[in-house]
């Protein structure tokens, strides 16, 4: 298990719960934003809630925080029950997309708003925010206006006026989604030493897989307001337990297939063994297979001792040039008319001059694939072989 797993794991094993959520449910009018919600986050952990709009993901976390009231369920927060009990009385800082920072006060007003709020002593707060402006990389500030920062450090002084009060409890709706992409990527990993550093139980909802896979301890996928599946990112991406969750979270080939009992199954006129789904399905079952692109590896020649049904031919129709790699859109020969994109390291296109039109011949790593029933939704249970 690599060390990043291992790390996580060890995490989950040794703390304790902080929020617990209890059959959380929601509903505007004849609208179920939310249907039977459960979920245990532990203590300093970074948990991010994923998923499309419409799903649900800001609902919760609103009325995690108090702004919307549940129809049905309760919230324990460090053993105590919070369900509903005013915002203002709930231990948590929250961070909006929209930073909300007032433009008529200055960045030090702002980052000690709720200290003043409190009335705390004049120096308590002078040093408290003097410490957040250095926690925030921008120790000179203070003195400025939200109008002179750029949208970056606009929102690491949201963060700041979040973190004042020293909350048990962060809160963060969105904060990446108006920044450009290069911010982004460098306040992402800025949050997260910092939530790292101060130990915070934090909550961030986002649509953006990298940013969850990237700094989650694990991810909650929520659609159609319920939980599709929680786990590590790694599980989540490796190990979907449903459909909508391995064609959201990544690129993924989705491959028309046929059950042949015993684990081995058939797409089109290749043939390949899968021993870990043996038991899931019938002989003649229709199914689904899902495998990402860097699962199918891609040979200019055919490789020694070739096997037809098993390395099959095909010709690269579009070559997508994403940096250090390249998807090529790949037409295969006997998969009935199904097409499948390969992740090819730069080096390798490179290498064997690949393009547009090359003949090439493909190895799939069936070891790798999920396989599902052909239904309207996928089933948890078919995906448990993990």
């Amino acid at each position: 298990m690599p060390r990043h797993q291992k790390q996580r794991k060890k995490f989950m094993e040794h703390s304790a719960d902080y929020l617990v959520l209890k059959g959380i449910s929601k509903s505007f009018g004849h609208f179920n934003a939310l249907n039977d919600i459960n979920l245990h986050i532990a203590e300093g952990e970074f948990v991010c809630f994923l998923g499309p709009s419409g799903c649900g993901k800001t609902t919760l976390l609103r009325i995690i925080a108090g702004l919307e009231t549940q129809n049905q369920g309760q919230i324990i927060q460090k053993g105590k029950d919070i369900s509903f009990v005013k915002p203002v009385k709930r231990d948590y800082g929250i961070v909006f997309q929209s930073y909300a920072l007032f433009p008529n006060l200055s960045i030090a007003e702002n980052i000690a708003y709720g200290l003043v709020n409190r009335r705390q002593s004049s120096s308590v707060i002078k040093a408290r925010v003097t410490e957040l402006l250095q926690l925030a990389g921008l120790p000179d500030s203070g003195d400025k206006y939200p109008g002179q920062l750029s949208g970056g450090q606009q929102q690491r002084i949201a963060l700041a006026r979040a973190l004042a009060m020293s909350p048990g409890l962060l809160l963060l709706d969105e904060p990446l989604s108006a920044l450009d992409a290069l911010e982004r990527v460098r306040l992402r990993t800025e949050i997260r030493q910092l939530q790292q550093r101060l130990g915070v139980t934090t909550i961030m909802v986002t649509h953006d897989q990298e940013e969850a896979l990237t700094m989650a301890d694990r991810i909650v996928v929520m659609n159609h307001g319920v939980i599709e599946q929680i786990g590590t990112p790694e599980q989540i991406y490796l190990q979907p337990r449903t459909q909508f969750v391995a064609s959201f979270v990544g690129k993924v080939n989705v491959l028309r297939a046929t059950a042949l009992g015993a684990g081995r199954f058939r797409i089109g006129i290749l043939e390949f063994d899968c021993p870990v789904w043996g038991d899931k399905f019938v002989a003649g079952q229709a199914v689904k297979v899902y495998l990402r692109p860097e699962d199918i590896v891609v040979h200019r020649d055919q490789p020694s001792q070739p096997s037809s049904a098993e390395r099959p031919r095909g010709t690269i129709t579009k070559m997508e040039f994403l940096g250090a790699y390249c998807h090529a859109c790949i037409e295969v020969e006997g998969l009935d008319k199904q097409s499948v994109t390969a992740a090819i390291p730069l080096s390798e296109v490179h290498q064997n001059d690949l393009k547009a039109g090359t003949k090439i011949f493909l190895e799939l790593v069936p070891a790798k694939a999920r396989i599902f029933p052909v239904t309207k939704e996928a089933s948890a249970v078919n995906a448990e072989a993990a």
